[in-house]
């Protein structure tokens, strides 16, 4: 008689749901506990609750198995139409018909805390505020699992320390250079050819823009900047994502003349791709900076308040944040770009 085969048993892979919803800066951020995840156990499958915005950055991200859209700014702005409580039970349909084996909330605000609940599995969140991020305290009441974490530590390691402790393994090294962000630079690169930019190399992006004045960096000095860069042999790319952004990066544009190239209004992905190809990249604190520190592209953070130990790049050598309590001076920023080449 054959000898009848000996059964074997493979456990399923793990299903994990990432929340973290927005804002731009704070979904790259909170990129590199996919990675993580993957190196502790590998075949997850990972999915991810995101603002529709920014959709298209979470799928480059590489083991990211689905993005799942949310919508709450537009839902707000419609909650008397019966298209949005349709679009509503259409998302809870979607998010509750997987059974995950953890839920992470790394937003800890109450929108996202209630609606990760929504979701089937053991829901794991912040126990505490850290310093500079948002938190509301009435969250300790959704989560299954509370994870104290030291008030200041960088956002980064913030998210990184909370996913290994939901999913029980050995938290990272605080501040280890050792990161990656995972984005697919291919993908990037593709969505950027869909524009058929003429883009000038090489070149440098001015990440001007940003909704916050106190923010801004003083137009002179970009002009200056700009126009040093061009003398050395340099082109210029000057995106945006409003209206008066769009001003702003055209203005700038006619004292470069030729050597300047504002495109039309690109996508998230697009952006990565044009980040991602750019011999430099300087831009004040929002989401765009942060994608190229993210990148590792030369990359020189423009600071307005002393917060660059909480957000600003520190895994790379072609990271340099400048500023603090005031903003940088031209000189400062001329001498990071003489140190890549640039001037």
């Amino acid at each position: 008689m054959p000898t009848p085969a000996t059964a074997t048993t493979t456990a399923p892979p793990r299903k994990i749901l990432i929340v973290k919803v927005s804002s731009l800066g704070d979904v790259v951020h909170t990129t590199p506990v996919v990675a993580d995840i993957l190196a502790h156990a590998p075949g997850a499958q990972i999915d991810w609750l995101v603002e529709e915005g920014f959709v298209d950055l979470v799928r480059m991200v590489k083991g990211v198995r689905r993005a799942i859209p949310y919508s709450l700014r537009r839902w707000r702005k419609g909650l008397l139409k019966a298209a949005t409580w349709a679009d509503i039970r259409r998302f809870r349909r979607e998010l509750v018909a997987e059974q995950y084996d953890t839920v992470i909330d790394f937003q800890g605000l109450i929108k996202t805390a209630w609606t990760a609940s929504w979701a089937h599995g053991p829901l794991t969140g912040l126990a505490n505020r850290t310093d500079g991020a948002g938190f509301e305290w009435p969250v300790r009441f959704f989560y299954d699992q509370r994870v104290p974490i030291e008030p200041r530590t960088h956002v980064v390691d913030r998210s990184r320390q909370l996913a290994a402790a939901a999913l029980g393994y050995a938290p990272p090294v605080p501040l280890s250079p050792d990161i990656d962000f995972g984005f697919d630079e291919g993908a990037a690169a593709a969505a950027l050819a869909g524009y058929e930019l003429n883009l000038p190399v090489p070149y440098v992006v001015f990440a001007h823009a940003t909704s916050r004045a106190d923010k801004q960096w003083p137009e002179a000095n970009w002009s200056a900047l700009g126009q040093a860069l061009v003398r050395r042999g340099a082109s210029l790319v000057l995106p945006w994502g409003s209206e008066a952004e769009r001003v702003t990066s055209e203005r700038l544009a006619r004292e470069f003349g030729g050597a300047a190239l504002v495109p039309p209004r690109l996508s998230v992905s697009a952006v990565t791709g044009l980040l991602g190809g750019a011999a430099a990249v300087v831009g004040v604190d929002t989401g765009v900076i942060h994608i190229a520190a993210a990148l590792k592209r030369p990359t020189v953070e423009l600071y307005n308040f002393n917060t660059s130990w909480r957000t600003g790049g520190y895994w790379s050598p072609q990271v340099v944040n400048l500023g603090g309590r005031v903003a940088p001076s031209l000189d400062q920023v001329r001498q990071a770009l003489t140190v890549f080449g640039l001037l």
